[in-house]
């Protein structure tokens, strides 16, 4: 009898690759032969659950990758099998159980991990696109996606460094970019070696890689050092120095370009992740801001002798923070005096109000609080229904509590129709969420069976007793939080919130679907998740 591992949440994968490869493969390796006994074929389902469709190929650690199917979920999964199974596959299973303790949007999910003795296998996400090897390969990239992607990959290592876990494995192999844009990163295989300090200089590997179609051997060889020997090394001076990618290929902006060389400098300590993931985010977010420029980006100072490893307040961020000192400093006892002057009435006597003393502090009321970092807003299986207009088949409406159950392997689904758009016996489906009383809300994050779907996020001010007239009303009347998304991906996200709003109710409502892979007709949701 089959024993599970058990893994239910969506993280890192262990093995296969998000495309049709095996993880970290390089083109030129030439993988361990693969044990043929008791090999699996088209068609056989493990673990009465796991169809197998295509074998894609073998790993570079030997592990045979497949292209499967969840028959219980009706959903694309890839499935890495590695022969023999028991205490010599335990390092995968356990590697795969200790990964799927974290979440993220940029990590792969895992979702099943199987010992059966004479195999073993780890089932997870399949996700269909290209490795960043493979996009790089027709020439680099814009500094504007490098700039994307390399914050995708770094928010996901920074979710594992939350967790005490180190990655270990980060290199244009293990990026993935699926056809939907979304970026996520594979194959976490951290062993001694690894750091969290050499997990954020593959970073910086990641955008020279990005930015000129090289690897950085040497100054990024630490992270992992695994299936990259085929990548070609960065352009080096007769000293062995590394070029920077602004002597590499043009239109590379100043600011990009010392970011990707103080990662990879030896001598500079770098910052936590999660600082680099929030600068990574500020330039990819304002990227087309010609300020950033001139006011450059985060940079780092060499190692603090009484704490190596760690980066000091950033030498830029030191001289612009003491330059606006002095000039507050020189504007209050300018004004101080300003006043006084004014205020005099030429008789010798003050009549004005008392004012603040050079030195002397404002109130806090007149400065804005940093923004609070998102967080997930809980909700309760009783705080959401299906809405539908037109008519309904079976048992359709029931089983909405799945959808926030925070178990990714279970969902709600409807009834199966015969062509698109709910075959017109209704204008559309969805579900309603509840959020109890009104929130701030940063973004809403759909995780659906398969892509395909056209769908939209609504908020309304009030609710109304399940019925088909209520939820009529609620449809109509209840207005689109951003643009619909077209033919999305299998995790949606909408993020066009009003900070000074407040909402209660919103809608994930969609208006058509296209054939899953088992040519049927069917909107599935496993998780939706709030942030707020």
């Amino acid at each position: 009898m089959p024993s599970s591992t058990g893994p239910s949440t969506a993280t890192i994968i262990e093995g296969g690759r998000v495309t049709q490869v095996g993880e970290g493969q390089e083109a030129d390796e030439v993988a361990p032969p693969v044990m043929a006994f008791g090999a699996p074929a088209v068609g056989e389902v493990l673990a009465e659950r796991y169809e197998l469709a295509e074998h894609i190929n073998d790993d570079s650690a030997g592990r045979q990758v497949w292209r499967g199917v969840d028959v219980v979920l009706r959903r694309p999964v890839a499935v890495v099998l590695r022969y023999p199974g028991g205490d010599s596959a335990m390092e995968m299973l356990q590697a795969a159980v200790t990964a799927s303790r974290v979440i993220h949007p940029n990590l792969v999910g895992v979702y099943d991990a199987i010992d059966e003795e004479e195999r073993a296998y780890v089932v997870r996400e399949w996700v269909d696109g290209h490795s960043l090897r493979e996009l790089v390969a027709d020439g680099p990239l814009e500094p504007a996606r490098a700039t994307s992607i390399a914050h995708s990959v770094a928010g996901a290592i920074a979710a594992v460094h939350a967790t005490g876990m180190v990655h270990g494995n980060v290199h244009p192999g293990t990026v993935m970019v699926g056809d939907d844009g979304r970026v996520v990163l594979a194959d976490a295989r951290a062993d001694g070696a690894d750091t969290i300090e050499t997990d954020a200089r593959a970073v910086g590997g990641v955008l020279y890689f990005a930015l000129t179609g090289a690897w950085p051997h040497a100054e990024a060889h630490l992270s992992g050092g695994r299936g990259r020997s085929a990548l070609p090394d960065g352009m080096r001076d007769a000293n062995g120095a590394l070029a920077a990618p602004r002597q590499v290929r043009a239109g590379v902006p100043a600011y990009l370009d010392d970011l990707t060389m103080d990662l990879l400098d030896p001598q500079l300590a770098v910052p936590s992740v999660d600082v680099l993931a929030a600068e990574l985010g500020r330039l990819n977010a304002a990227a087309e801001e010609q300020y950033l420029d001139n006011s450059g980006p985060l940079r780092f100072a060499t190692h603090d002798e009484g704490n190596p490893g760690v980066a000091p307040a950033p030498a830029g961020t030191r001289k612009i923070v003491a330059g606006v000192a002095v000039l507050l400093v020189i504007a209050l006892i300018g004004l101080y005096f300003g006043i006084n002057a004014l205020s005099d009435d030429g008789a010798g006597t003050n009549t004005a109000a008392p004012t603040t003393p050079p030195g002397a502090t404002t109130p806090s009321g007149g400065t804005d609080a940093p923004a609070a970092p998102p967080q997930p807003i809980k909700i309760d299986g009783s705080s959401v229904r299906i809405v539908s207009t037109g008519t309904d088949r079976g048992d359709e409406l029931d089983g909405a509590a799945a959808v926030v159950d925070g178990d990714l392997r279970k969902g709600w689904e409807s009834d199966s129709y015969n062509g698109p758009k709910f075959a017109n016996l209704k204008s559309g489906m969805g579900v309603l969420i509840d959020l109890k009383e009104p929130r701030s809300v940063k973004s809403v994050t759909v995780h659906l069976q398969s892509s395909g779907v056209t769908a939209e996020l609504k908020t309304g001010t009030e609710t109304l007793p399940s019925s088909k007239a209520s939820d009529d009303q609620i449809v109509r009347t209840y207005k689109t939080i951003g643009e619909p998304a077209e033919k999305a991906g299998a995790n949606v996200t909408f993020s066009a919130f009003e900070s000074t709003e407040k909402y209660q109710y919103l809608l994930f409502w969609v208006t058509d679907m296209t054939q899953n892979n088992k040519g049927e007709f069917r909107l599935g949701i496993q998780e939706i998740e709030v942030e707020g």
